[in-house]
């Protein structure tokens, strides 16, 4: 899928450059997670579930502020994660964007992060989401319709992405685990759908979207019962990650 034609199908992203990749590829991601596991003992379980080839969107939980950086690092196949724009600022975003990530401005509008997640998956690659938008609990019970939508749009199949340990119970949005924890990434069964022909409508994507949480949510069951581990609860009451009301199921909101 490397050729012209797939990115002239609407939304067009031949007009877009797609996101670096070098750093992806680079000798920093097997240094990164010999770093990380001096730290942490982080356990990848079930790689297996992720397609060899091909484009794949890794659909995750968030819990911590540690989920980003071990998805790109850990995940069999890079991505290019969608982060949100407030990152990429001085030396961290010129990096994060060399390392392949997608800028998103999550209160408004962003067909720009769209058309660039759209060339990556029409060459084949991997890029990585969170449907619950900001961190949280983990349990899936905010679900935005981002997901759903790329996987109709570009027929990509959907690998859920469990996340377990990387924020101890009661601790903040920003809180590190400590040294020593064990870290759970699970990678769950695949989620297929039909792509649709344009235009697609937002009862579509609504429907897609509710079936994808419901595959997200069983899952995420069988990832606590492999691991014999549970969530962490929700953030502290004065911890507020800012997450914007539009794009969410309507099963999936508060």
């Amino acid at each position: 899928m490397t050729g012209s034609l797939p990115h002239l199908e609407p939304p067009r992203s031949d007009r877009v450059s797609g996101p670096p990749r070098y750093l992806l590829y680079s000798f920093l991601r097997p240094l990164a997670r010999w770093l990380i596991r001096r730290r942490y003992d982080v356990r990848v379980s079930d790689p297996g579930n992720v397609p060899a080839s091909g484009p794949i969107i890794y659909a995750s939980n968030h819990v911590g502020v540690t989920d980003g950086p071990l998805l790109a690092i850990f995940a069999p196949r890079p991505a290019h994660a969608l982060t949100k724009v407030e990152m990429f600022k001085g030396l961290l975003g010129t990096f994060l964007w060399h390392s392949g990530q997608i800028p998103l401005d999550r209160y408004h509008p962003d067909p720009r992060a769209v058309r660039i997640c759209l060339r990556a998956l029409r060459n084949g690659h991997a890029i990585g989401i969170y449907p619950e938008g900001s961190r949280g609990p983990g349990d899936l019970e905010r679900f935005h319709r981002g997901a759903a939508y790329l996987a109709l749009v570009s027929g990509a199949p959907v690998v859920p992405v469990t996340m377990i340990g990387t924020r101890e119970p009661g601790g903040h949005s920003n809180s590190l685990p400590r040294r020593g924890a064990v870290i759970d990434m699970v990678f769950g069964e695949v989620w297929r759908t039909e792509p649709e022909p344009w235009p697609r409508t937002r009862e579509q994507v609504e429907k897609a979207s509710l079936f994808l949480r419901e595959h997200m949510l069983v899952q995420l069951d069988r990832a606590r019962a492999s691991t014999g581990r549970e969530l962490p609860g929700p953030l502290p009451p004065t911890d507020v990650d800012p997450d914007p009301a539009t794009g969410v199921t309507d099963e999936g909101a508060p």
